[in-house]
């Protein structure tokens, strides 16, 4: 729903309407194409991302508001657990983009990533990270920030809580989506390259950079191109976002009981 210039067949008026075409045409597996590749990169870039989140907020937070939760120090350690987890997420980005591209050339995962390492090189994977980090790392502080701020007002005490946890995470997602979906599209129409909108506009070879991209969406389509797919993103990000808090929720506070039984010992229990 981002493409700037789609394919006539492949227009779309609504989230509800472009499943519903992409299934009855291209299969009811088409839209899960590029799967793998985004499951095979989120379990290492999650576990860099959460890891240094917590790491970084503890030693922020110490040092902004002593003994406090800042959410300055959320916003910052959101922004730094960034820039890890989009180095690895980013060439996983590129390969699933590729694939779920209306009337895609690549019969496969592999086969996708032998072309594009054949005809545009290893750095075809990173063309997009700097943009990718432009608009996650505002995305990941808004996202942080939200979440804090929720679980304040839900959760005031901190305690291990799923239903508080299942919606702040939900309006973190649905937030940060929205207000970052300029930058999204900008990083869409980098990563995929897309044929028809940059031959329309008489570019010939790769669009790099993040000024080019947002040039180009804006004479492709006004200030309206900007938040094209917005709605499926927020559908797609809300509950991405409270699973991937319940979780990691989940696994803190059991892992941490674990810590305090074994330090108890069993005749403190």
């Amino acid at each position: 729903m981002q493409s700037l210039q789609p394919d006539p067949n492949a227009q779309y008026r609504s989230v509800y309407e472009a499943l519903k075409r992409i299934i009855q045409t291209e299969g009811v597996f088409r839209p899960l194409r590029g799967l793998n590749i985004t499951m095979m990169g989120a379990g290492p870039a999650h576990a860099l991302y959460f890891a240094c989140y917590e790491r970084v907020k503890r030693s922020l937070s110490d040092v902004i508001q002593s003994g406090g939760n800042s959410h300055l120090a959320n916003g910052m350690a959101g922004s730094v657990a960034t820039v890890l987890h989009d180095a690895v997420m980013n060439p996983a980005e590129v390969v699933k983009q590729r694939m779920q591209m209306y009337n895609s050339p690549y019969r496969g995962l592999l086969d996708c990533v032998r072309t594009i390492t054949r005809t545009e090189g290893i750095g075809a994977f990173y063309r997009s990270y700097s943009t990718q980090l432009t608009m996650n790392i505002p995305f990941q502080a808004v996202h942080f920030m939200t979440y804090e701020l929720m679980q304040e007002q839900l959760n005031p005490h901190r305690h291990y809580h799923p239903g508080s946890h299942i919606v702040s995470g939900a309006a973190a997602g649905a937030v940060s989506a929205a207000i970052t979906t300029p930058l999204d599209v900008c990083k869409t129409l980098l990563n995929t390259q897309e044929n028809v909108a940059l031959n329309s506009m008489n570019i010939s070879g790769h669009l790099t950079g993040m000024a080019n991209a947002f040039r180009t969406v804006y004479r492709l389509g006004g200030l309206t191109a900007f938040f094209k797919g917005v709605q499926a993103r927020v559908i797609y990000q809300m509950p991405s976002t409270a699973i991937a808090w319940s979780v990691y929720e989940f696994f803190k506070y059991f892992l941490t009981k674990q810590q305090l039984e074994q330090e108890a010992g069993p005749g403190q229990l």
